[in-house]
């Protein structure tokens, strides 16, 4: 889906630049009734085709969302666990229940049997790989969700296994608001914004409207900047000296 949007991005960028190229050239011709009308006509089919162009692309995005949104409800009942050391001969299922129980101190909190399926995931590096855990039941699952604030300070921590676009701008929220004005929840991410109150964002494009790029703000503060900057005093003052000295 995202080559999608890339070849689509990629082609309107195209078609805009050979339709100025065009477009310039017939500017450039001399006026006549025949030049009269093909400049009529080209910009009602430049009109036409960047109206197709725009709708079509409204249409992938529309289709991307609703992937995206079966995609991560078929993740309900998944949560990571990250920071668990790997043994080559590891139970992942029971290495999950193992620490997790004993640092939310609620031996019943969870047993293996309510495990769907685990494993590690990713390749193997220097650091733990973290592991998926499937729930049998979306209330447990959500209960042990819940219960992650006890586990705090013991390096073990627990995260919603999100798809690429919503973990992308947890990603950027994290980077733009800070990491304790931001978290998730039910698989979207929940934003404190500038006005107080919670946003919750699945997209950059939403969190965009959130909390804008830091970078929009240093362009609008530029040329403000430059407009204020005081004279060069060192470049006056060499100036004053050879004035002085063709006197």
């Amino acid at each position: 889906m995202e080559s999608i949007k890339e070849s689509i991005a990629e082609m309107m960028g195209q078609l805009n630049v050979r339709m100025a190229s065009f477009e310039a050239q017939i500017n450039k011709s001399p006026a006549s009734p025949s030049a009269a009308g093909l400049a009529t006509e080209f910009a009602a089919f430049r009109s036409f085709t960047v109206t197709a162009f725009n709708m079509l692309q409204k249409q992938v995005e529309m289709l991307a969302r609703g992937m995206d949104h079966l995609d991560m409800r078929s993740r309900r009942k998944i949560l990571l666990v990250h920071g668990i050391p790997e043994d080559k001969k590891e139970d992942a299922a029971n290495s999950v229940v193992r620490v997790i129980t004993k640092h939310t101190e609620d031996a019943d909190l969870f047993c293996r049997e309510d495990i769907a399926r685990s494993h590690r995931m990713g390749r193997v590096g220097d650091k733990p790989r973290p592991i998926l855990v499937k729930f049998k039941d979306l209330a447990l699952r959500n209960k042990v969700w819940y219960s992650k604030a006890k586990m705090k300070g013991s390096g073990f921590t627990l995260s919603e296994f999100l798809t690429k676009p919503r973990h992308e701008a947890f990603m950027a929220a994290r980077q733009r608001v800070g990491v304790k004005q931001c978290w998730t929840r039910d698989g979207c991410v929940v934003v404190l914004g500038a006005d107080g109150k919670q946003h919750r964002v699945v997209t950059l494009a939403e969190l965009d409207q959130v909390c804008p790029p830091t970078s929009q703000n240093v362009g609008q503060a530029a040329p403000k900047a430059t407009s204020s900057k005081a004279p060069d005093v060192s470049l006056a003052s060499s100036r004053a000296k050879r004035s002085a000295s063709k006197k």
